[in-house]
């Protein structure tokens, strides 16, 4: 069936049931970021791969909502579908709402599958459609047409032994309640795979790069279920959450358990990481509390253990990019590498690094004009041989058992133009002036953002991306609250946060620059004015200094990356043969 026959199908359903317009999210009951192939409905129905848009269908247009990083990806992969790209103005921005109220009548039916729509969606576009005279109806369309869908992942799961977390199960359910009962909340339904993945100390390989395990979890005061395949763990596993208060249910009694909470209690739900669906099974009578799961915070901030075997990842880390940046200056124009040569290549050495566990994303290997993608992906079609001259670029992570690395490099493959030599500069000046950033207690996301932008908006450049993101202890390479990007978000910067700070130049046809650091927050200074943080930067790995135009850094600057480079010498020499620390040493050497 091609994408445009699946179209053909869901429009006939659509006109079966009266329905206007039809919405596909990129998304499953539990909200993902990234989702099992049973959940990957926008690749199904139109061919894009994309980890953000929304698919909105009409009786005469289908359109895909998303932003910045898929401009140029968006309308090559929907080539032939029946789908047009939607440029969105605003990242994540629901701005398909606004025109479904401006083409349908009053009185039309919106339908979607409200499985896939987040509580806090789900209620504005009831409250918005509403607004207008439009009704809000769940179905799902898919399923029907779906041939050979994908099954729910039966893998097996593991529970991580507490002295590899640095806090038991009961300890961070003692703390939950706490929280609990500070919002007068009975219950506390949680859906987000990688909260569930923290508070019970258990992994998994449920969804590609992120070690979690399909579930649910409902907390109370005195007692706490998991909601998973009782299959993916041991009955000694069992035995371990049982001694710790939790009990395992299988997957499909979350929604038989939501319809039998108690009348008149109360339960505490994150509008942001539940699905609607689920939240309309809660009895009428139950009080459902809107607030962020207590866990997204908890984990957030690294404990001890946590920071500890976080180090231990980088260096290994650091000693697979440092053997791939070798292998690639001393090979290039030598043997022919190509995009997807270089990332597999790049896969070995961390591979045989001693706690690796697989990627932590599909690796951005973008060779030149693809380099302008910020979320390129090659494939066999587009796949380009690496030659001496231009960039390259490589956005890449590893998950390992005590910790994830997310790292990018921008790497000078030989002749190079004087714009390109100013704009790397210019993004590893922005790079720089995040890391280095002093701040007090309290300095949000979006202050360290415009910190970082400044040396670009200087030239009058910018770039679509946020700056940063947090990352998870062998988790989500992507993990909240705190954000790194220009929106308002009230999270405040705290000690023990692991973000990214990744500025980056791209120009359409012509490259892509990017470099990105994992930092730790510090304690810096305290004095009469406040509390002052600051970074401790996490990644270990070589800064190409050959193409760094001195003259567009500082002093300062140019302190920080000698320093910089040298640690990184001093920290992965122990680690490597002498022709590796050799050519280290050479590629650190100070400007």
């Amino acid at each position: 069936m091609t994408y445009q026959d699946k179209l053909r199908e869901i429009r006939k359903q659509m006109k079966a049931d009266n329905v206007q317009a039809y919405i596909i999210p990129s998304a499953d009951p539990h909200i993902s970021e990234y989702l099992p192939k049973h959940y990957k409905c926008i690749p199904f129905t139109s061919g894009f791969t994309g980890s953000a848009g929304t698919l909105v269908i009409t009786a005469d247009f289908a359109g895909l909502w998303t932003d910045f990083r898929y401009f140029e990806q968006g309308p090559e992969q929907l080539k032939g579908s029946g789908f047009e790209l939607v440029r969105q103005k605003v990242q994540h921005a629901p701005e398909y709402i606004q025109w479904l109220n401006e083409k349908l009548e009053k009185g039309a039916t919106v339908a979607t599958n409200e499985k896939l729509l987040s509580v806090l969606l789900g209620d504005l576009l009831t409250q918005q459609f509403s607004s207008s005279g439009i009704q809000l109806v769940n179905k799902d369309y898919l399923s029907p047409i779906w041939e050979n869908r994908p099954e729910l992942p039966a893998d097996p799961a593991f529970l991580i032994a507490d002295e590899h977390i640095g806090e038991t199960v009961s300890s961070k359910l003692k703390t939950i309640r706490a929280a609990m009962a500070s919002h007068q909340a009975d219950h506390h339904l949680v859906s987000s795979l990688d909260d569930i993945a923290w508070i019970f100390n258990i992994r998994g390989k449920d969804v590609s790069y992120n070690p979690v395990v399909l579930g649910f979890a409902l907390i109370n005061q005195d007692h706490a279920t998991l909601f998973i395949n009782p299959s993916k763990l041991t009955e000694a596993e069992k035995l371990t959450l049982l001694k710790s208060g939790v009990e395992v249910l299988p997957y499909e009694e979350i929604e038989r358990t939501l319809t039998q909470i108690s009348p008149d209690s109360s339960i505490l739900i994150d509008p942001k990481r539940n699905c609607y669906a689920y939240a309309k099974l809660i009895p009428a009578s139950v009080r459902i509390i809107k607030e962020i799961n207590p866990s997204t915070n908890l984990k957030a901030i690294k404990n001890e253990t946590e920071l500890r075997n976080t180090a231990e990842a980088m260096l290994k880390d650091g000693v697979a990019i440092t053997q791939f940046l070798k292998w690639l200056s001393e090979n290039i124009g030598q043997v022919k590498i190509t995009e997807l040569s270089a990332a597999a290549q790049l896969r070995k050495y961390r591979s045989a690094q001693e706690g690796f566990v697989g990627d932590s994303f599909n690796t951005i290997s973008a060779y030149r004009a693809h380099g302008a993608l910020p979320h390129y992906s090659a494939s066999a079609e587009s796949d380009a041989e690496v030659i001496p001259e231009s960039l390259f670029l490589v956005d890449s992570g590893g998950q390992y058992f005590y910790g994830t690395t997310d790292i990018t490099r921008t790497i000078p493959m030989g002749i190079t133009t004087e714009q390109e030599e100013t704009d790397y500069t210019l993004v590893l000046k922005g790079m720089i002036d995040g890391c280095k950033a002093k701040f007090p207690k309290g300095t949000c996301g979006y202050q360290i953002d415009a910190i970082t932008r400044r040396p670009l908006w200087d030239y009058a450049i910018n770039y679509g991306h946020g700056t940063g993101h947090g990352v998870g202890y062998f988790l989500n390479v992507h993990e909240g609250p705190q954000v790194f990007n220009p929106t308002n978000t009230p999270v405040a910067v705290e000690l023990g946060m692991i973000t990214s700070i990744e500025p980056g130049i791209y120009r359409p046809g012509r490259h892509g620059i990017r470099i990105e650091n994992l930092v730790r927050t510090i304690t810096v200074e305290t004095n009469e004015f406040n509390e002052f943080y600051g970074f401790e930067t996490l990644t270990i790995a070589p800064i190409s200094t050959t193409i760094v135009k001195k003259e567009l850094l500082d002093q300062s600057e140019i302190n920080w990356l000698n320093a910089y480079n040298a640690e990184v010498f001093e920290k992965l020499n122990p680690r490597l043969s002498q022709e590796e620390s050799d050519w280290l040493k050479e590629a650190t050497k100070a400007i």
